[in-house]
């Protein structure tokens, strides 16, 4: 989708801000869509009146856009209710919030209700993202909040509690005991941090995962996982990890997809534990417990809710499992009939410390934002030679290594997680997960240092010393590594080139390492001497010269429409520039620049000091313009840009791409030279401002105005 910088750049100014300031941690969660649920509590309840939440409405809007939109039969019938108008006497929580509460709706969402499941087994997890305190009978004013984490940052999210029901039932997610509300209430809030229900249809466990914990997920195909995997998943679960599985299937989950032995395929299943017991004889079982979320349907294979293996364990053992007999979506099955029947296990570690390792890692994180914007930065992947190199680029320093003395090898341990941002949101918009991965290019050793973007030379001649181990379309691509101290550049990509979107890159390490982007300094060279008074001129010049005079006349000075035919006659003769010539409004961007009496017009000599600079700006613009078709590719306006003497950061060639660049992502000669004027006016104006010389400004109102209403 497209994005107006104004609106993108100032939204993220604010949250760094609000960063600093210790907003979006766990003490001090950003408030979603500005809402501060103690505040608005507190107005129901001197009001005598129940929330209704006008920025998720109970209405169609808040139910989707497809499916469950204006059009669909399924919503005909819907009515949102409150769980008073459902049911008498309900309940926030009954009796602790457990596994069992969650039963899918119809709704395809269980890769939600399993990682929410998962949640349930870790009370301290579960009351971060469901508050405490919260209930039907104390201070109750139809106003809920759930805490999400969300890129980076914690949110709370505020919600009024009516919820779509069909015949007085709910619709989508329930809980066993009527009267209980909590998890459809998480569901709402949930739905509302993605913009609508349907938003939720379809995803992977370890989304829901992550979004609950701020924690990094490892994912294992069966067939290739390690030997060790009974001892990951238990050391897993004893450490607060989530975790889920799913068979691998072609077509969504259904009772028909069931196999013989009562397992959905490509549907999502929470494990909840992982026990080993003694069997009458003597033999020890290792076992798996996982629940559908259905809240039904069931494993009928070995160990299965009423099989015969249970009567080989003592009572002891059986009180130790929890063991029941009962139609819940829960059962028990032995691990190797896990490994035999589930294709993919994924675990979500509140850190990445290594599971296959018995050592718990104190881990660091760096996490730094980025987007590819097309015609700028968004390069594609290494197969597209020309345009990987303008990808973001992170520097990654690798500066101590692990504490690991029974390794001879020396190296760094660190985590790469690449995550793309607000693609389920923008479902309704036709968005959907790009396949994205990385790649690691170790840094020369004269390069140390050097902060500056690698250039398309580098990638051409250097191969990645570690990549993903594969583009996916995934929301998030998680590798671990282990490389040797020294310097390297991280480089995220969509598969595809001009694929535009944001995404966080995190990176976990065991010692201190740091990883940031790499952004040149924002200077300008001003490689354009101003012009002598006198000389030899050239052609061009004398050329000049007579039609300045003939059109300024006694005066001697021109307007913005009068430098339009002035630099237009000139132009017309340089047949390989294939321009149009200058617009007005680029005419008088330049008078703005040279205009140095505030006169709104100009004299002969800024004229000819503005026309070395159009020279100067032309040759550049030949160089790129090696086919004469008239324009340059806008991934080589960042070059072009810098042969121009100025220095500039990622978000200000994603900037000028959007503002400057066509529909097919070039730049003819009229943007060029507008983009060149506006760059020299704006350095030239900041640093008549900066008389302290330390790179800020302070500025009013008035003199905001006139600076950019007229530069």
């Amino acid at each position: 989708m497209p994005y107006t910088p104004s609106g993108f750049f100032c939204d993220r100014l604010i949250r760094e801000r609000e960063r600093r300031d210790g907003e979006g941690s766990l003490n001090k969660p950003l408030r979603f869509n500005g809402q501060d649920f103690n505040t608005l509590r507190q107005e129901c309840l001197q009001k005598k009146s129940l929330f209704e939440d006008d920025s998720f409405p109970a209405t169609v809007e808040s139910l989707g856009f497809k499916e469950l939109g204006h059009k669909s039969n399924k919503v005909k019938n819907i009515i949102w209710k409150r769980p008073k108008e459902i049911c008498e006497n309900p309940q926030f929580i009954v009796g602790g919030a457990s596994r069992t509460d969650i039963c899918q709706g119809d709704l395809g969402d269980c890769w939600l209700l399993a990682a929410i499941a998962c949640l349930t087994l870790n009370e301290k997890l579960l009351y971060r993202v469901v508050p405490a305190e919260q209930s039907y009978s104390e201070r109750y004013g139809g106003i809920f909040h759930f805490q999400f984490w969300r890129y980076g940052d914690w949110v709370d999210v505020v919600i009024d509690d009516r919820i779509p029901t069909v015949n007085n039932q709910l619709v989508f997610t329930k809980s066993a005991e009527r009267n209980e509300f909590w998890s459809a209430l998480l569901e709402k809030a949930y739905a509302k941090l993605h913009g609508s229900y349907e938003a939720l249809k379809g995803g992977n466990t370890t989304e829901a995962m992550e979004d609950f914990t701020g924690g990094v997920t490892e994912f294992y195909e069966m067939k290739e996982a390690p030997k060790e995997l009974y001892k990951i998943m238990k050391k897993a679960l004893e450490r607060g990890s989530l975790m889920g599985c799913s068979i691998d299937s072609l077509v969504p989950a259904r009772l028909e997809t069931r196999t013989v032995t009562g397992l959905v395929k490509g549907h999502a299943y929470s494990v909840t534990a992982v026990e080993e017991c003694k069997a009458s004889q003597a033999s020890k079982v290792r076992l798996v417990r996982l629940r559908n979320p259905w809240g039904q349907v069931e494993w009928n294979g070995p160990w299965s809710d009423n099989s015969k293996e249970w009567t080989s364990l003592s009572k002891d053992e059986k009180d130790k499992l929890q063991h029941q007999s009962a139609e819940d979506g829960e059962f028990w099955m032995s691990f190797e009939d896990f490994r035999k029947n589930y294709t993919k296990i994924e675990i979500c570690n509140l850190t990445p410390d290594a599971l296959e390792d018995d050592k718990i890692h104190k881990w660091t994180v760096s996490m730094n934002e980025g987007r590819w914007v097309r015609g700028c930065s968004a390069g594609g992947c290494r197969n597209y030679p020309d345009t990987f190199w303008t990808n973001p680029q992170y520097r990654l320093r690798l500066l101590e290594e692990d504490d690991d003395p029974e390794d001879s090898e020396v190296g760094c341990t660190f985590v790469v997680a690449l995550m793309q941002k607000n693609r389920r949101k923008e479902r309704k918009m036709g968005a959907n997960l790009f396949t994205i991965g990385f790649s690691i290019y170790e840094v020369p050793k004269e390069m140390h240092g050097n902060k500056q973007h690698m250039q398309k030379d580098f990638f051409l001649i250097n191969a990645s010393k570690a990549r993903s181990k594969a583009y996916i379309n995934l929301r998030e691509v998680t590798q671990r590594f282990r490389l040797s101290p020294g310097e390297y550049v991280i480089v995220p990509s969509t598969y595809e080139p001009h694929q535009e979107g944001e995404f966080i890159l995190r990176v976990f390490s065991e010692k201190k390492n740091t990883s940031e982007e790499i952004e040149n300094r924002i200077e300008a060279d001003h490689p354009v001497p101003a012009p002598a008074s006198a000389g030899e001129e050239s052609e061009d010049d004398q050329q000049f010269r007579s039609i300045f005079q003939e059109i300024a006349g006694d005066e001697m000075e021109i307007t913005a429409n009068e430098l339009k035919n002035v630099l237009n006659r000139v132009i017309s003769k340089h047949k390989d520039l294939n321009t149009e010539g200058f617009s007005l409004e680029s005419c008088r961007s330049m008078i703005a620049l040279m205009d140095m009496d505030g006169t709104g017009r100009l004299n002969l000599q800024e004229f000819r000091h503005l026309w070395n600079k159009i020279k100067q700006w032309q040759g550049i613009f030949k160089h790129y313009n090696a086919d004469q078709s008239g324009s340059i590719n806008s991934y080589e306006m960042r070059n072009a840009i810098n042969d121009a003497g100025f220095r500039l950061n990622n978000q200000l060639y994603d900037i000028i791409t959007m503002r400057y660049a066509n529909e097919n992502m070039n730049i003819d000669f009229d943007s060029f030279i507008s983009c060149l004027v506006r760059l020299e006016a704006m350095f030239r104006a900041f640093q008549a401002f900066d008389q302290e010389g330390d790179g800020t400004i302070r500025l009013s109102v008035l003199e905001w105005l006139q600076l950019t209403m007229y530069t």
